[in-house]
Formats: structure tokens, sequence, C-alpha cells
């Protein structure tokens, strides 16, 4: 009995490798949940440890994925309920959790970007969580390393649509939508979006806008400010509006951050929310904070954390699973920062 004990726990990788005709190299590639790897050659890996009667769940027994803040402050709103999310899962499902802050440039080469050492070492972490924003060259440093990742789709800045990685997203896209809609019932017509378009989670939020302007004959107009301040894209983009003597009776932010912005520059120009301009924002971090409270679409981020590692574990259990891409819904949340239009007709 022993000696059988003994000689299971001598197959590995060289003997998963020559059953599948295939390097020692990929065989690793495989177990660790790399998706590049050809699905044909995952299935002779897969099924060569299969006929070995080698568990792979047991082969690595740590327990800890990296969740790595990339490009953002530490203590951000909507990223730190992310982070909680995806820390009660784990706990729940016996996993460690290990936080990384990480910041890097969108211009930098794959071999001039320095992953934390830590990410490097499989026998501590098994895959990372990808948070905060990130770029093109580290989604592809991380696919050339073999590291196991899902990623928050919506502040990646140039990401290929070919991506075979895990990834999710907050529909803010729907969620834009739908506020336009509810503005168009209030009577507004005159509905400028204010925010910073270059950057992804406001692009998103700003062709939903787009889609119900253009649904209902109405240009869709919007003031941008190339700024990675949120309050000050908010600030700057709304004044601009104001000294053209632009036609505005809503101003829809694309995020609370930036409609905090939005609101001091109403104020310093001598007008009033909701009286003379309504005001609606996306993401609910810091609505309620606001005054008035602030009509906003309400995001979860907590539910995006628990779903990203629930998609990392499946990925680590099950590495040939297909690309998946999972929406969460919004949320559109009536507060005082909205008048209706005299005479309009609301549904």
């Amino acid at each position: 009995m022993k000696s059988a004990k003994s000689k299971k726990s001598k197959v590995g990788l060289r003997e998963i490798a020559a059953a599948a005709e295939v390097s020692v190299a990929t065989v690793s590639r495989v177990l660790n949940g790399n998706s590049r790897v050809d699905p044909a050659i995952q299935k002779a890996v897969l099924g060569s440890a299969a006929k070995l009667k080698i568990d792979l769940s047991q082969r690595n027994r740590t327990k800890a994925l990296a969740f790595l803040l990339s490009n953002r402050a530490m203590l951000h709103p909507f990223h730190s309920r992310v982070l909680s999310g995806a820390e009660s899962y784990c706990a729940a499902h016996g996993w460690d959790m290990v936080f990384l802050s990480f910041h890097y440039s969108r211009n930098a080469t794959r071999d001039e970007l320095h992953l934390p050492r830590v990410i490097q070492r499989r026998d501590i972490i098994r895959a990372v969580i990808l948070a905060g924003t990130n770029f093109a060259n580290l989604l592809e440093l991380l696919d050339y390393k073999g590291i196991p990742y899902v990623a928050l789709g919506n502040n990646i800045v140039g990401e290929s649509q070919d991506s075979k990685n895990d990834l999710i997203f907050s529909d803010d896209g729907q969620g834009g939508y739908d506020m336009t809609r509810y503005l168009l019932t209030l009577g507004h017509r005159d509905i400028w979006f204010v925010g910073n378009i270059r950057l992804p989670w406001f692009a998103r939020c700003f062709s939903g806008y787009k889609g119900a302007m253009e649904e209902s004959d109405l240009q869709a107009r919007h003031s941008s400010i190339d700024s990675e301040d949120d309050a000050e894209a908010g600030y700057l983009g709304t004044k601009s509006v104001l000294a053209r003597g632009e036609p505005v009776t809503a101003i829809f932010a694309g995020n609370d951050s930036t409609a905090h912005g939005v609101y001091k520059a109403i104020r310093d120009s001598g007008l009033s929310i909701p009286d003379n301009i309504s005001v609606v924002g996306c993401d609910d971090t810091v609505g309620a904070w606001l005054f008035p409270g602030l009509t906003t679409i309400r995001e979860f981020p907590e539910q995006l954390g628990k779903q990203m590692v629930e998609l990392m574990l499946n990925r680590i259990a099950r590495p040939n699973l297909e690309p998946q891409r999972i929406k969460i819904p919004t949320e559109l949340i009536k507060r005082e920062s909205c008048r209706a239009i005299a005479g309009a007709i609301q549904s």
C-alpha cells in the first residue's frame, strides 16, 4: 500500500507531457490556466492527466489570489468596494487574497514592465484579479508569462476585441441609455454629457446616452476635458458649456465624482440645481452625499469583485473553459437633483 502511494506521488509534469506528446512547459501553462494554449493541446494534456489518474486540483495546494489595483489611488471609493467583494468571496471559499498597488506607463514595452515579484511566484499566487485602470501592455505581459487573470473590462484602455481572457463588466452603457431616457421623460431636450470620453468607462456611458438621444432625433452633445481628475473634468467641462451660452437644461456627468465638479461649476455661475439645471451621474459612489442628492446610476462593485473571483476559481479548476464575458446590470436611483420641465408629459 505504501509502495503504491509512493509511486503515484512521483507521477507529475514529465509523465503528463510524455503522454500528451508536448513539452513540460506546455503542461505547466495548461495547469496554470493560461487561456492562450491551443484548445486541442489543452484537451490532450487534461485527458492524459485523467488517464494517469492525477488529481490536478491537488497539485498546487496554494490557495491565494492577488488583487492588483493599477494606476489608481489606494482608497478609490469604487475599487475599494470591488476589493471588498472579492475578499469576502475568497474568505467564504477558503482562499487568501494579497492586495497590491501597481503604477505603470501605458507606453512601456512588455520588457519594460516589472511586475510585483510576488505575482511571479506561482508557489504563492495562483492568479490575479485585475482592477484599477489597465492598458493592453500589462495584459500582454501577463499572457506572455502565463499568469492567469480576470480583469474588470470597464477600465481597460486599448483592450483588444479578441482577448482570450475572462472579463467582467458593469453594464454602464445600458445605464447611460436608461438615465437619458429618464431625463427625456422629464421633458429635457438640451442634455449635455460631461466627462473625459477618451477614458473607456466614460465612453461606454456616453454611448448609452448618445443612443437614447439619437433614438429621439436629438443631437448628442458632450463637453470632454482631457483630465484624469474627474471633479476637474466636471468643473471645466460645465464652465465651458455655460461660458459659450449653450442651451442646457440637464447635464449627464460620466460619474459621481465628475458630478461633484459639475455642481461646483453651476453654483459658481450663480445657478442652482435643479431649478436652473438638472444633474445626473453614474456609479453611485458619492451621489447620496451631494446636496441636493444626486440622481445616478447605481453600479454594484461588491458584486463585480465577487464575480471576478468566482470566474478565476472556475478557471483554475477548469483551465480549458471558454473565455467568459459577464455583464452586471445597473439600477437607476432617483434623488432630488432633477426636475421636470414645465408641460412635460411623464410616463
